[in-house]
Order: C-alpha cells, then sequence, then structure tokens
C-alpha cells in the first residue's frame, strides 16, 4: 500500500512577521512585545524552537494567546520594560508597535537594553501613496498599513524610514540589517541613507544591536 505524506502547510503569517521569523536564530531566546493573538510567537516556538514569551497590552489578546499554549502576559511598552534585567533575551521584537508608544525614544532605549538583538517593525509614513494622499486630499490618508482615521487610530508617533534611522542613531543602537516591504509582500534591503526605501516601501523591518 502507497503511503502519501501530506506536504508541509505553508506558512499564512503575514509577510512582515514572515521577514521577521527569518531574523531569529535557532533556539533563541525571545521577548515578543505586542505580540497581538500570538501568530508570530507560536510559528517561532513551532518552527524555531524559541524559547519564546510575550507582552500584550489587550487582555482579549494575551487570552487568546494563553489558549493557544503561549507564555503571554498582559502589559505595556511604556511602562513595564523596565522590569525586566538587562541583556536577559537573545531577541526582542517590537512589530508595528512603536508608533502607538508614548514614549518611543524611552522604549527603544529598553528594547537595547533588555535584548542583544532587537528587530522593530513600522508602518512608513514616508510612502509615497502616504505624500500623495495628503497633497491631493489634504486629510490624513488611510492606506493598507495606516488603516485607521485620524480620530480612531492607535498610531500616536508616526513617523519615516528617516525618522527612524535618527531615533537609533539618537538611541545609541547599530543597524544589522534592514528591510523594506513593499504593499505586494517583496522586500529589498535598505540602504544606508534610506532614501529610497523611505519613497516606496510600506512598511520597514530592523535588526539592532546596542553600538
Amino acid at each position: 500500500m502507497n503511503i502519501v505524506v501530506p506536504a508541509p502547510a505553508k506558512s499564512a503569517l503575514r509577510p512582515d512577521l514572515a521577514a521577521i521569523a527569518d531574523m531569529i536564530p535557532q533556539g533563541a531566546k525571545v521577548l515578543d512585545i505586542g505580540c497581538g493573538d500570538g501568530q508570530l510567537l507560536e510559528h517561532l516556538v513551532h518552527t524555531r524552537e524559541v524559547d519564546g514569551c510575550g507582552l500584550e497590552l489587550s487582555q482579549q489578546n494575551v487570552n487568546q494567546c494563553v489558549a493557544r499554549g503561549l507564555s503571554v502576559v498582559h502589559g505595556d511598552a511604556d511602562t513595564d520594560l523596565g522590569e525586566y534585567p538587562s541583556g536577559i533575551f537573545d531577541t526582542v521584537i517590537l512589530s508595528q508597535t512603536i508608533q502607538a508608544t508614548r514614549q518611543p525614544r524611552v522604549v527603544l532605549h529598553e528594547l537595547l537594553r533588555i535584548g542583544r538583538h532587537v528587530i522593530v517593525s513600522f508602518p512608513n509614513f514616508g510612502h509615497w501613496r502616504v505624500r500623495l494622499g495628503l497633497l491631493v486630499s489634504g486629510r490624513m490618508p488611510v492606506t493598507r498599513t495606516l488603516g485607521h482615521s485620524w480620530d480612531d487610530t492607535p498610531n500616536i508617533h508616526l513617523c519615516t524610514i528617516a525618522d527612524f534611522l535618527s531615533l537609533v542613531n539618537g538611541a545609541g543602537g547599530r543597524i544589522e540589517r534592514a528591510v523594506a516591504l513593499t504593499g505586494n509582500g517583496r522586500s529589498r534591503r535598505i540602504a544606508a541613507n534610506g532614501w529610497g526605501a523611505n519613497l516606496l516601501a510600506e512598511s520597514a523591518i530592523f535588526l539592532l544591536t546596542e553600538r
């Protein structure tokens, strides 16, 4: 009798989360801040065998993570990162969250303190569609990566890639790798000055270490 072995299921991760997962070493100790419903963390636990935990602001999302068997606690990146010892994690992830923090510079300092490597992703407010939308309509744009109206958005500190490069430099960080993502999920490396990506990337992912 022929036994048919099913092919492995194709990853359902969003392109940005898949790109982040590719930056995580096998067996790393990982903290995922703003981990949402735990999709990325669960993927890392099962495919990279990481020692993973999460910090999440939404109690509903925390409950979903716990139901998936993940070690996730309720917490706020703006107030709770100081509770972690320095250098305790191999990699700290802050995905699509830094623009929703009250003090991005302080948060980045804390990330670099508690993690040997830090991965930060965010929507790029310098993308050409955003610029064109502002020029044509004169109103805050709503896009695929910035999907909220101005009066109902969690994003309180929107930034461009150029802004983030300046923030990293001021926070004492060093960029090990930087990836720009387009709307169709394609990725490419970001140049040192970030100019081309600042215009063409809908979002960006940075792998950082402390300088």
